[in-house]
């Protein structure tokens, strides 16, 4: 147990030092671009691009493969971990850069069906967006790297990548912008997407684990079927996030910005607590679930479950008390009585969300991806239809409305499933081979 609060405490504070690095980035891009059209079209260029990203890859590696990769290091294969690691990396490469190419020469004719937008700002979503696909590749080797530095549990160099990525768009804003224009803050993010790829891959290398790109391994036929109801999940939940960014595209300029920033907002809370808790408590769960250990499995959930409450109440209580004041510190104040109630309903879904983190991964410990995929669904139909059927009379506040309502749904699915172990050999029988 010691580890494993130690474990949770470094992701806790990099994930803080990750999520204050991105609200200055968030507050240097509307100090920047005031008029706040830019940053909307900034925000809405990554929908496409992180769609694709999350079904085509993170449905296959994200807590798919770190149980995996588990058990070779259980059968002592150094080789296998690095084989494994190879393909994933160079399959996810392939794919994701194959479609990614045709997705760049036909988003102007996508466009205009994605978002709400006119004239330079429609041209600046389509630039932003092709660059986004770019930095979306490097992602796609840093995210695989890192599954291996959850499994050896490498936590300092896993949390600290992603500040380095949020300060390349800082970089870029800074010292690009007055060169290059609305393109610096992009151009920074890129950048920053290949740091955070390098760095990982050389703590894998420094780990021992040889690095070497391959496109197939026996394991890639099963992760594909495990993939594919995280792969309807992910890419439901994208959808989500696309059609939400129509919706708000459609409102009055600046709507993107403000629904993005509060949330980001809230998602400080998310990732320092609820994140950080379910991602250190993941790793050790898988290694219950392999060794068949109930006890172990069902008291890493229950302590999870305790702090994560004991934690995300009152914090999501101090967002609500706070929302001029947080609306200053990103830089919102001129729009501050619309943030401020956008904020305020986010806060409330902090618990809520948190504790899904820890149960999904509850799931993926015992290799089961088709309850959650549910779960993900049912959230994305419930918020997108509340979402849509309230935007007329409530404008932006219909969508914080349909997000608390899609994750109370989907935690209630979760905690009414939650998975247990039979027996031992139930759980390593159902491993690939």
């Amino acid at each position: 147990m010691k580890s494993l609060f130690k474990g949770t405490a470094v992701l806790a504070i990099t994930q803080l030092g990750a999520s204050v690095a991105g609200l200055f980035r968030d507050r240097l891009l509307a100090s920047t671009f005031p008029d706040l059209a830019v940053v909307d079209a900034y925000i809405a260029a990554f929908r496409p691009s992180d769609l694709l990203f999350q079904v085509l890859v993170m449905s296959a590696i994200g807590m798919i493969l770190v149980p995996l990769l588990t058990r070779e290091h259980h059968r002592g294969d150094k080789e296998g971990i690095a084989n494994l690691l190879g393909a994933s990396m160079g399959l996810g490469c392939l794919v994701f850069g194959t479609v990614a190419v045709i997705l760049i020469f036909t988003l102007p004719i996508l466009a205009p069906w994605l978002v709400d937008f006119r004239g330079e700002q429609l041209q600046l979503y389509i630039n932003f967006a092709r660059i986004a696909l770019i930095a979306n590749l490097f992602m796609v080797i840093g995210n695989t790297a890192g599954q291996e530095l959850v499994r050896i549990e490498r936590y300092w160099v896993y949390g600290v990548t992603p500040i380095v990525y949020s300060l390349g768009t800082i970089a870029g804003t800074l010292f690009l912008t007055p060169w290059i224009g609305p393109y610096g803050p992009i151009a920074g993010t890129a950048t920053g997407s290949l740091l955070y790829a390098v760095w990982r891959l050389l703590a894998v290398s420094w780990s021992g684990i040889p690095l070497r790109i391959r496109l197939w391994h026996a394991a890639i036929a099963d992760m594909g079927w495990m993939a594919l109801p995280r792969m309807v999940a992910l890419g439901t939940l994208q959808i989500r996030l696309l059609i939400l960014d129509t919706l708000a595209s459609s409102l009055p300029t600046g709507a993107i910005t403000i629904n993005a920033y509060a949330r980001n907002v809230q998602s400080v809370v998310v990732g320092v607590i609820g994140i950080a808790l379910a991602q250190a408590i993941f790793s050790p769960m898988s290694q219950a679930a392999v060794q068949g250990n109930e006890r172990k499995f069902q008291d890493y959930l229950r302590r999870g479950s305790f702090f994560m409450l004991l934690l995300t109440i009152p914090s999501a209580l101090l967002l609500a008390l706070l929302p001029n004041t947080i609306a200053g510190i990103v830089n919102l104040h001129h729009v501050a009585s619309t943030f401020a109630p956008v904020l305020i309903l986010y806060a409330m879904s902090t618990p809520v969300e948190s504790l899904s983190h820890l149960f999904i991964r509850a799931f993926f410990a015992m290799k089961n991806t088709s309850l959650p995929a549910i779960a993900h669904v049912t959230n994305a139909i419930v918020a997108v239809a509340l979402s849509w059927s309230l935007l007329q009379k409530y404008g932006l506040l219909a969508i914080p409305v349909g997000f608390i309502a899609g994750h109370a749904v989907q935690l209630v699915i979760l905690w009414w499933n939650l998975p247990t172990i039979k027996t031992p050999s139930q759980f390593i029988s159902s491993s690939p081979e």
